[in-house]
């Protein structure tokens, strides 16, 4: 199998796979710059990226969290939630055969 037949016969894969990434990480980016960072500052567009890339898990979380959690920890539980989403997904698309097979024998 080729690089290009590697990325291109299972798009699905990548962009489930590389999109709940970005915003795992970006949930984790957000929760430690809220330490540095005054929260509402509008000015700083690297905030500003991080809450919009965000934003719509932690909004997802409020709703399935306690309320006396703190908000400023909805973020890591909406990296927490989407962790285990990706899990999930991976073995949903492994078992679908929708994921690049590893080794040479694939």
């Amino acid at each position: 199998m080729t690089d290009s037949q590697f990325f291109l016969n299972y798009p699905v894969f990548w962009i489930v796979n590389y999109g709940l990434a970005i915003v795992i990480w970006s949930c984790v980016g957000r929760f430690m710059l809220a330490f540095f960072v005054p929260s509402m500052q509008p000015t700083n567009y690297i905030w500003r990226a991080f809450v919009a890339l965000t934003e719509w898990a932690v909004i997802a979380v409020r709703y399935i969290t306690p309320a006396f959690v703190r908000p400023f920890m909805l973020v890591p539980i909406a990296a927490f939630w989407l962790f285990h989403i990706r899990v999930v997904a991976f073995l949903v698309m492994w078992r679908w055969g929708l994921v690049p097979p590893i080794g040479a024998g694939g």
